[in-house]
């Protein structure tokens, strides 16, 4: 039986662990669901730190009190919830050591900070909206492949190779910021699809 490890700081990228305490026939029970979008799209199911199966996302784990829902996308988890008999959902909480934990402690401790990164996260993605993302449709329907059957389309904006670099890696960082904080807009996350080609 394979055992829950510790995520480690160079796995906070791109592994995930969520848990949550539920009470048991023998006392209370700890349940966690662990994702590494780098590895393969898999949810593994623990309890008391012992792997007890494993899934394809999007996931369903029928545990005593309910069913834990698991999905990720892109840019790391978007569902990770608890749906009781009755419908009620629980979100899990982010395991110590994970992106998400050390996000919800720096919210925790500076709330000014967190709100100003928040803030600054939206306005980046709302400029790649505006100008890395028709360069980047450019540059993908510029693929013979994919001219020949949608067609090609041309940047109203032309940004040096610099620039779009820079705004790439930056809409990135807004993404990931946004995915472990839970924040989702369609509107301002819609360009999030071009920073990760």
């Amino acid at each position: 039986m394979r055992m829950l490890r510790p995520v480690r700081l160079h796995q906070a990228l791109n592994r995930t662990v969520h848990t949550i305490t539920l009470p048991d026939p023998d006392g209370r029970a700890v349940w966690a669901v662990e994702t590494d979008i780098m590895e393969d799209h898999r949810a593994r199911l623990y309890r008391d730190g012992q792997r007890t199966s494993m899934a394809k996302m999007p996931a369903g784990f029928t545990i005593p009190g309910g069913k834990i829902e698991v999905d990720a996308g892109l840019y790391g988890v978007t569902r990770v919830h608890l749906v009781t008999p009755d419908g009620q959902e629980r979100r899990l909480a982010p395991a110590p050591g994970t992106l998400e934990y050390r996000r919800a402690v720096l919210t925790r401790d500076h709330p000014r900070l967190s709100r100003g990164i928040a803030v600054i996260a939206v306005v980046i993605l709302l400029v790649n909206l505006v100008l890395a993302a028709p360069a980047w449709l450019e540059m993908v329907t510029s693929i013979p492949e994919v001219a020949e059957r949608f067609g090609t389309f041309t940047s109203p904006v032309l940004l040096p190779g610099w620039l779009l670099a820079t705004l790439t890696v930056a809409g990135v960082v807004a993404a990931t910021e946004r995915a472990v904080t839970w924040r989702h807009n369609r509107i301002v996350d819609a360009e999030t699809i071009w920073t990760s080609l």
